[in-house]
């Protein structure tokens, strides 16, 4: 009997939260509500979160990109986030290089200095696609983590002849289609053709520069269109897919579990809580390849729960932490794309994108709801999986906005009838009883 086989017949248990955008210090009122997050997330043995900003000291290289916002914090704020007692840490966003290679190296600093375990980072494309491994009572337990969210020159390298790996993000890339209808796709050719539109494309492809364009597929610009029913809206880099799919594998080997963290914004159709077709995909290979539980952020609100040949999927757990607003710095790049001057402060930069807190994901209830799963698994399979109900203070206008709380009954129906709604879809059955939700497993083993 191999090393995974002897200890998965222990009890393991596993809580997750989303998506940690810790910016600022948390204020001593918020002690008793940290308390009960905190007192939840001790019943079990492994307690993760995606980390999603940079850590480390002011004054660094500024990216010319960004995930949105430039996100870095002083080490006194993780110390905060840790204080939950998350024991691993997600670090595969779109955030990750934000501070270009120096803050996605004083982030891995910082974490090692506390001895927090992490994945989804590192100083080549083999260290940021390595599983964490944990050690619990039930034996070793990996997580892979990885983003589909990124920009280019974010992403980790390998090393060739002549040329060093680079630091960066464990990365799956995907490519989406837009569907039209014949007429309407013969029409989009024709005009395209009479506007010279991909003239320069066309002659990047002529000299070797641009693969040439996929059969039956019209790009412009760098937008796709195929004619409806010969595509799936979405799907997933075959390569990266096979990565993913063989760092699971692998560190099934010689771990009792393995779970998977995946950060994904993109969607594909107009609603940001339905996952895209190509997330699916990947979720689904990683269970297929031993993930006991897939754990997905990026979407800033929650998308649904599936469970899939046994494992459950959280499509989008939300934002565990969204300390959008109490951003410290910003470089100058930000403050030019809103018109504010160079010397500007974040606070002012950030109210004049916001319209004045108007717009953006601080005005909408939906990106401060979220759940906590607590997974227990017995004899190597899932044998309960509970999510406890969470808001984040919407309505609160102090440093207590954006910081998690177990939510008043009243908030936890909504919460509940959110998730309920999106995952029926997938079968899923849920219920609330006292206070959590409960996901059916027998519904799904049937």
């Amino acid at each position: 009997m191999d090393n995974a086989a002897k200890h998965s017949k222990r009890t393991l248990v596993v809580a997750a939260a989303g998506d940690a955008l810790v910016t600022a210090p948390f204020p001593a009122s918020y002690d008793r509500d940290k308390g009960r997050i905190r007192d939840y997330l001790a019943t079990a043995e492994v307690r993760m979160a995606n980390l999603e900003t940079n850590i480390g000291p002011f004054g660094g290289f500024a990216s010319a990109y960004s995930g949105g916002t430039w996100l870095n914090a002083e080490p006194e704020v993780l110390d905060d986030l840790l204080g939950y007692g998350f024991n691993f840490l997600g670090t595969a966003n779109n955030h990750t290089m934000d501070y270009s290679y120096g803050g996605l190296l004083a982030t891995a600093r910082a974490l090692r200095a506390r001895r927090v375990a992490f994945a989804g980072t590192g100083r080549s494309l083999a260290e940021a696609g390595a599983p964490a491994v944990i050690r619990t009572s039930a034996g070793k337990v990996g997580v892979v983590a990885a983003t589909t969210s990124f920009e280019v020159a974010s992403k980790a390298g390998r090393p060739s002849l002549g040329s060093k790996a680079r630091p960066g993000v464990n990365y799956v890339r995907s490519t989406r289609y837009n569907a039209l209808s014949p007429e309407d796709f013969k029409a989009l050719g024709a005009i395209v053709k009479r506007s010279g539109i991909n003239a320069y494309h066309d002659l990047m492809v002529a000299t070797g520069f641009a693969k040439p364009d996929e059969e039956g597929v019209l790009p412009v610009g760098a937008t796709l269109f195929c004619r409806e029913g010969e595509r799936k809206p979405s799907v997933c880099h075959a390569g990266d897919l096979a990565r993913i799919v063989e760092s699971i594998r692998s560190a099934r080997r010689d771990c009792a579990y393995v779970f998977a963290m995946l950060h994904c914004h993109q969607i594909d159709g107009a609603r940001i809580c339905e996952p895209p077709a190509f997330l699916e995909e990947l979720a689904h290979a990683c269970v297929d390849a031993g993930a006991a539980a897939v754990f997905g952020g990026g979407a800033h609100e929650l998308r649904p729960v599936e469970l899939y040949h046994g494992a459950p999927i959280f499509y989008s757990l939300g934002d565990f932490v969204y300390q959008g607003m109490r951003v410290k710095f910003l470089p100058a790049d930000f403050m030019e794309k809103y018109g504010q001057p160079d010397n500007a402060t974040a606070l002012e930069g950030l109210l004049a994108r916001s319209q004045g807190g108007k717009i953006g994901l601080q005005a909408q209830e939906c990106n401060f709801l979220t759940l906590l799963p607590r997974l227990t698994f017995a004899d190597g399979r899932l044998a309960k999986c509970e999510m406890l109900p969470v808001d984040l203070a919407f309505t609160r206008r102090d440093d207590r906005n954006g910081l998690p709380r177990p939510a008043a009954p009243a908030t936890a129906r909504r919460i509940f009838e959110i998730v309920d709604a999106l995952s029926r879809p997938y079968g899923t059955r849920l219920s609330l009883r006292g206070g959590h939700i409960d996901l059916d497993l027998e519904e799904g083993r049937a």
